[in-house]
């Protein structure tokens, strides 16, 4: 009969959770959904001097973010450290682990002494039996002994999930430590006697581990339990195809959601980094990433991190959500950016409402939401000195003038609707035999204080008529300065 699929994710609180981590734990999560089995947390907190309470919470913090719920109570390995070393004893006790009482340095000088000789240097096993009396005078000369787990000889063969067979040698495996001198247990044993005790069926985690992963093999068969199965996941590389790290950007999950991006895009793109759909769709919600998710999808190639394509994802999952969905999720970046009180927010919301709707097409991340749309919500004007240069430096009279006609035709206006606005602005143009775009652009620069954005006539009718008219009498008030400015700062960039 099939054991109960059980997974876990455990991570150690020794700082944010970073993409690789939370990349493991949405595999066994969806895995685990997918499957109709559990999905388990433990925190590996038995660093006693790195492992801090706020990284714990940061670490339910963002699981929370991302949606992925644990089944069960959190295992914490610093609750179970008289686990640990009960079974260590049992170990000890029938004779598939050793004391071992070589001081450090003594360690080292027969690791370079082999070393010289082309050699690799294994432990001897020169304390694995030795009587009481010996083992009292070394104690009773200072030497505390670590714990050793006995590698026996012959190869560990492997049937991995994801890579297929490995195998090791294992003389490759020295007989590895187990238990510190001081009796604190080290992450091979904790791990294996945590993965033993809450029943893991499926341990996935990353290709970094599977050194570690025949170690814990030895484990398992010292203590005579089944294996389980084993899956590793595809190194994550940096576009450079060096291991991912700040230099790529950000690399911790709180830094992509302070930077704006959306959950649902942070899972679709998570999912896409080593798992083959088998077709070119790429978009995915939550709930299609719980029904077409399969472990047997999953390649053994390393996968890029590409900035460029999460970005474009983001966008569209954005897109994705209506202008009220995204009320709640773009506002507190318009508050964090000082563009508008807490307080105020219901008060404007139909105002945020539709400035939302017309920058969601152009906005890839949350924050872009504040920076693009920043004229939407300030008092004083900052012109973009290229697009004064670009708009109203070229023809300055030429400018001043059109600008004058836009303002006594929007000012004309009794519904300041964009059917009506444009037909102000084609119509000033062809009286005066002009394009269209050579009002439009100047008009830009001086709501906008940009030269791109959206549709001109929508930001208008949004920013309404008296925002609009003090605006353009503003930009006629301080034109030549602006334009000075602008130019000054061409010359001498």
């Amino acid at each position: 009969m099939p054991r109960p699929l059980r997974v876990r994710f455990a991570p150690s609180p020794t700082g944010l959770l970073h993409i690789g981590s939370a990349h493991t734990a949405l595999f066994n999560y969806l895995f685990a959904r997918k499957e109709q089995g559990k999905f388990l947390l433990r925190i590996e907190d038995t660093d006693i001097k790195r492992s801090r309470q706020e990284w714990v919470d940061a670490i339910f913090d963002v699981l929370n973010w991302l949606g992925i719920d644990w089944d069960e109570e959190v295992v914490y390995q610093s609750q179970r450290i008289d686990r640990y070393q009960e079974r260590a004893q049992e170990l000890l006790d029938i004779g598939k682990a050793y004391r071992c009482y070589y001081l450090p340095e003594e360690l080292e000088e027969r690791k370079q002494a082999a070393l010289k000789k082309g050699k690799s240097w294994r432990n001897d096993r020169r304390y694995a039996k030795i009587s009481e009396t010996e083992r009292k005078t070394l104690e009773a000369e200072g030497r505390q002994p670590v714990v050793r787990l006995m590698i026996p000889a012959g190869k560990t063969v492997l049937q991995d999930r994801i890579l297929g067979e490995i195998e090791v040698d294992n003389s490759t495996i020295d007989d590895f430590v187990i238990v510190r001198s001081n009796g604190s247990p080290l992450y091979h044993l904790a791990v294996v006697v945590d993965d033993i005790d809450m029943e893991i069926s499926h341990v996935i985690r990353g290709l970094d581990h599977v050194t570690n992963t025949f170690k814990h093999v030895q484990l398992f068969h010292a203590f005579g339990y089944d294996l389980p199965e084993f899956g590793h996941l595809p190194n994550i590389l940096g576009q450079d195809k060096k291991k991912l790290s700040k230099r790529h950007g950000a690399v911790s999950v709180s830094e992509y959601r302070d930077a704006g991006y959306l959950t649902d895009a942070v899972v679709n793109f998570l999912s896409l980094l080593g798992w083959q759909t088998g077709d070119d769709q790429e978009f995915f919600t939550r709930e299609e990433l719980r029904r077409r998710f399969s472990l047997d999808q999953v390649h053994k190639r390393d996968t890029v991190f590409d900035l460029q394509k999460f970005e474009w994802l983001n966008g569209q999952h954005i897109m994705a959500l209506s202008e009220e969905e995204l009320l709640p999720l773009v506002s507190p970046f318009l508050v964090q950016a000082g563009l508008m009180a807490e307080e105020a927010i219901v008060d404007q919301r139909a105002y945020i409402l539709a400035v939302i709707g017309l920058l969601k097409e152009r906005c890839r991340t949350l924050v872009e939401f504040a920076i693009r749309g920043k004229f939407f919500f300030v008092t004083e004007m900052d012109y973009n000195p290229k697009a004064v240069r670009k708009h109203w430096a070229k023809e300055p009279e030429a400018a001043i003038q059109r600008l004058r006609w836009l303002c006594d035709g929007f000012n004309a206006l009794d519904s300041f609707h964009t059917e009506a606005l444009e037909g102000v602005l084609r119509q000033l143009a062809e009286e005066h035999g002009l394009k269209a775009a050579q009002f439009i652009h100047p008009c830009r620069v001086a709501l906008t204080g940009e030269m791109a954005g959206p549709s001109l006539f929508h930001l208008i009718a949004v920013l309404d008529k008296d925002v609009v008219i003090e605006r353009l009498e503003q930009a006629l008030q301080i034109f030549p300065e602006v334009i000075k400015s602008a130019v000054d700062e061409g010359q001498n960039p």
